[in-house]
């Protein structure tokens, strides 16, 4: 099954975007699932590469890590991306820049969309 995750809230300051990452991270391993992230707005800023946080708090690019381990995609709003000042060798390893027309393309591709 096809399962397109849109993640709207930034990484950290609400539990929105943990929990979608936990969930996709979850699906992406039960065989039989492909699993997309698309991140658009203040989520753009979970694909940023070298987060520091706490020691004991979760890592929003350790979690989009586990869901490309398991073959999940990760696009990253272009126009998000250049609102917030991340460039492309700025993001996450496994994530790309990507566009509205893709994030389209992969809601009619999915057979389920979270939004969060």
């Amino acid at each position: 099954m096809n399962h397109l995750y849109i993640l709207n809230d930034a990484p950290y300051g609400s539990e929105r975007t943990y929990n979608a990452l936990r969930l996709a991270g979850a699906v992406s391993k039960v065989e039989g699932n492909t699993v997309r992230v698309f991140l658009i707005g203040d989520a753009a800023a979970a694909a940023n590469k070298g987060q520091k946080v706490p020691q004991g708090f979760y890592n929003a690019e350790v979690m989009i890590g586990n869901v490309v381990r398991h073959g999940g995609e990760i696009g990253v709003c272009g126009t998000c991306m250049d609102a917030r000042g991340i460039n492309e060798n700025g993001i996450a390893d496994g994530t790309r820049r990507s566009t509205l027309a893709e994030l389209a393309e992969w809601t009619i591709w999915a057979d389920k969309v979270l939004v969060f």
